[in-house]
C-alpha cells in the first residue's frame, strides 16, 4: 500500500511539523485560487496539533475549515468534535478561519446529513488539506467496522456527501464525510500515536480486509498517496 511515513521522537514535534505542513499547503492553495478548504479529525490524539496549527501566520480568513466526522450531538456537549475544535484551533492566529459544522440542529440524523451536505466545503472539490485519525479497531472518520452503511461510505462510485453512521464501536450515532470526498485531498494525512495504534496500521498494512479495518480503504484505494504522521 503506497503511503509517505513521517516518523517523530515526540507527540509535540510531530504537532509541530504537521502543523508547518499544513500551513503552507493552505497558504498556496490561497495564493493559487484565492480560498483553501481543510477538514480535520477530533479526538485526543490531534489537540497539540490544532493548538501548533492555531498560531501558525496564515490568511485564515480565506480558509474554511470543517470536521471528517462528528457525533450526532449539539456543539456545547463535552463529546462534540466541533467543542474540541473550538477549543484547540479557532483561536489566536485561526480565529478569523470559517468554521462550517456537520451537526445540523435537525429532527434527524439523516436530515442534519442532507442539510450539511448542501453547507461544508469539499462537496463540490477536492479539500485542499483532509487530516485523518484512527481508532484501534482500525475505524477511520466513521468508518466503522460493523458500520451500517460502511460499504456505501466506502464506495467512491458515490458522490461526495455527509453521511449517517452506526456502529457498535461508535458510541453515539455520527455524521461523516463519505470516502469520496476524502481521498482525493490535496494533501491527505493520517495522524497517529503511540505504540498500540502503530501496531494497529502495521496490521492494516499488511491485510486486505476493508471491512475489518476500514483504514485500509484509504491506504489502498485514496486518490492521493497518504502521509502517515506518527510518534510514540
Amino acid at each position: 500500500m503506497a503511503h509517505h511515513m513521517h516518523t517523530f521522537e515526540t507527540g509535540s514535534a510531530l504537532a509541530e511539523a504537521l502543523a508547518t505542513r499544513v500551513t503552507s499547503t493552505l497558504s498556496a492553495a490561497i495564493a493559487a485560487k484565492g480560498a483553501a478548504t481543510l477538514a480535520v479529525s477530533g479526538g485526543s490524539t490531534p489537540k497539540a496539533f490544532f493548538e501548533a496549527l492555531s498560531l501558525k501566520k496564515l490568511d485564515w480568513a480565506k480558509v474554511k475549515i470543517t470536521l471528517v466526522d462528528e457525533r450526532f450531538v449539539p456543539a456545547d456537549n463535552a463529546r462534540s468534535n466541533h467543542l474540541l475544535v473550538a477549543t484547540h484551533l479557532l483561536k489566536n492566529e485561526a480565529a478569523s478561519a470559517e468554521f462550517v459544522p456537520l451537526y445540523r440542529p435537525e429532527a434527524t440524523i439523516e436530515d442534519a446529513a442532507t442539510a450539511a451536505s448542501g453547507i461544508v466545503p469539499g462537496m463540490t472539490e477536492p479539500f485542499d488539506v483532509a487530516i485523518l485519525g484512527m481508532g484501534t479497531d482500525g475505524h477511520t472518520a466513521s468508518f466503522f467496522p460493523g458500520g451500517d452503511h460502511l460499504a456505501a461510505a466506502l464506495d467512491l462510485s458515490k458522490p461526495r456527501r455527509v453521511m449517517t453512521m452506526e456502529a457498535p464501536g461508535a458510541g453515539e450515532a455520527r455524521l461523516t464525510l463519505s470516502f469520496s470526498a476524502l481521498q482525493d485531498a490535496g494533501l491527505l494525512v493520517v495522524h497517529i500515536e503511540g505504540a498500540e495504534k502503530k501496531a494497529v496500521l502495521d496490521k492494516a498494512l499488511s491485510g486486505t480486509d476493508e471491512a475489518d479495518m476500514p483504514i485500509r480503504a484509504v491506504l489502498e484505494r485514496a486518490a492521493t498517496t497518504p502521509d502517515i504522521y506518527w510518534a510514540p
